[in-house]
């Protein structure tokens, strides 16, 4: 396995992202943060999150395709890239392989699930959070295990 590129240790994903430009850090236990996981929100059941445990997102208007969140959105919202030198994303527990993917952002990869773009939220300051869900008009939702877009009520959050 590639090492992932490593941010400023102890910094917030928000930090990392910001110094590093992209959301690709080390994540806890030593995984990468674009290896997936499955982890369970309230309300809205197994859903998908980064190597840390932050929450992932898709943007409706992306509706399987090219990402369509650039500029100040993605500063809000970071797509989740691949470093230079990885070509795939990682399968975590309660991952689909087969669902992963990429799609092509500028000079980067951006991680797909089910063929959609996925992104973090500027917004969630801790793993196991999802303060981004139905945000901006209900554009922005968590993604099952499954693959399909959870357009559930996520309970018990803070920030909320």
């Amino acid at each position: 396995m590639v090492p992932a590129l490593a941010c400023i240790a102890g910094v917030s994903m928000a930090s990392c992202v910001t110094a590093c430009g992209t959301a690709h850090a080390v994540g806890g236990a030593g995984r990468p943060v674009y290896e997936l996981q499955a982890t369970t929100l309230p309300g809205a059941g197994r859903v998908l999150a980064d190597g840390r445990g932050f929450t992932l997102y898709v943007y409706v208007p992306d509706h399987h395709g090219r990402s369509q969140c650039y500029g100040v959105c993605a500063k809000d919202w970071p797509p989740l890239t691949l470093p230079a030198q990885v070509r795939h994303a990682l399968a975590g527990r309660g991952v689909n392989t087969a669902l992963l993917g990429t799609v092509q952002r500028g000079g980067a990869r951006q991680v797909t699930y089910n063929g959609w773009p996925l992104y973090l939220w500027q917004g969630d300051h801790q793993p196991g959070q999802a303060t981004g869900q139905a945000d901006d008009m209900g554009l922005w939702y968590v993604l099952s295990a499954s693959g399909a877009v959870d357009r559930s009520p996520v309970s018990g959050q803070a920030g909320e």
